[in-house]
């Protein structure tokens, strides 16, 4: 399963300039019948999680959950498609106390 296409995240804490270590990233795929936990996992020193999908990718959405425990984003949630199964998709987030930013990693 390592060298299949999988969601990965990195977290960088904008306001120290450092990665954001010990947050807690739940991955759900969306579906008609409600959304269903497909990964989980918690960013290491560098801030990332390398592989948070810990099923087959599938296409169609998914949400990701960052549990920052901040002082004013406590929890941010971001729903985002995947049109091509076969290959990898990172989800970074930039992160202060009081603003966030996402992109389209690579």
């Amino acid at each position: 399963m390592d060298d299949q296409p999988t969601i990965s995240t990195h977290i960088l804490d904008t306001e120290r300039g450092v990665p954001a270590q010990g947050v807690e990233v739940v991955l759900y795929h969306v579906t008609p019948g409600g959304d269903r936990e497909v990964g989980r996992g918690v960013t290491d020193a560098d801030g990332r999680i390398r592989r948070l999908l810990e099923t087959t990718l599938e296409r169609g959405n998914y949400r990701i959950e960052f549990r920052a425990g901040g002082a004013f984003f406590v929890s941010i949630t971001m729903v985002f498609r995947v049109g091509d199964p076969g290959r990898s998709y990172h989800v970074p987030l930039l992160m202060a106390p009081y603003s966030i930013a996402s992109y389209r990693g690579s």
